[in-house]
């Protein structure tokens, strides 16, 4: 058997190029680049109802003036050519009217849900040109059936997942019966059922289901042993027509 010899890691160099995030920018994460792969482009769309009308010039002073203080979203991903084209951030100055669009289609109820999917499929198949920051805002003010507005937040997933987006967005939100509270989300208070509502019948049943589990795993252990000791893995369907072929001859 020939063996072939592991090729070194190359640290000094993606080391270097780590720390020197002063005048050249910091570079990608490897998570990061991963995502600029083509079979790998992806982004993070969010979509929020909103029960009142959304006022683009409010938006722009306030929610995009606190989005722009994290460096990811006011950056550039640059190529370097240093280092064999890795990417890297530059920060950039941000045109609010390249990254917050307005669309007011004039759409009854119906036909507003309806495009207001097709709209975000659409955003999830287009890209964003990377001569800017890799994110925007959509606001939709149309009435669908549950709201009277629509706020589509894409941002690409080399900026930061779902989670960590949709709670930097939260952050720059306040309730509207506190101006400086935070908005919290609602959670289930549902309490389960007690346990001695369901009588005889209910204990049985879970008993069973456990007692069943058991003898699953049982039989799954002792047919594996049995496997091991005495039997023979199943013939594939190649290993039966070489038997056939030997058998010929």
């Amino acid at each position: 058997m020939r063996t072939r010899a592991i090729k070194p890691i190359q640290t000094t160099k993606n080391v270097e190029n780590i720390l020197s995030c002063t005048e050249e920018g910091q570079p990608l994460s490897p998570i990061a680049r991963m995502f600029h792969e083509p079979e790998s482009d992806v982004y993070a769309v969010i979509a929020i109802g909103i029960q009142t009308q959304i006022n683009p010039e409010v938006v722009k002073a306030n929610v995009v003036d606190i989005l722009l203080q994290q460096p990811r979203l006011s950056s550039l991903q640059v190529a370097d050519e240093k280092y064999g084209g890795q990417l890297k951030w530059v920060r950039t100055e941000v045109d609010l009217d390249n990254h917050v669009i307005v669309r007011s289609p004039d759409l009854n109820v119906d036909s507003a849900d309806i495009y207001v999917e097709d709209y975000v499929s659409n955003l999830s198949r287009t890209k964003i040109s990377m001569s800017i920051p890799m994110w925007d805002i959509h606001i939709l003010n149309i009435k669908t059936s549950k709201a009277e507005s629509v706020c589509i937040l894409r941002v690409h997933h080399s900026i930061g997942d779902g989670v960590s987006l949709m709670s930097l967005f939260m952050s720059c939100c306040r309730k509207v019966s506190g101006p400086d509270a935070l908005p919290t989300l609602q959670t289930s208070n549902k309490q389960k059922p007690c346990s001695s509502s369901g009588g005889f019948l209910q204990h049985f049943i879970e008993l069973f289901s456990v007692l069943l589990i058991y003898w699953n795993t049982l039989v799954d252990v002792v047919m594996l042993l049995i496997t091991i000791l005495f039997l023979d893995d199943t013939k594939n369907a190649t290993q039966s027509q070489e038997c056939h072929e030997c058998y010929n001859q």
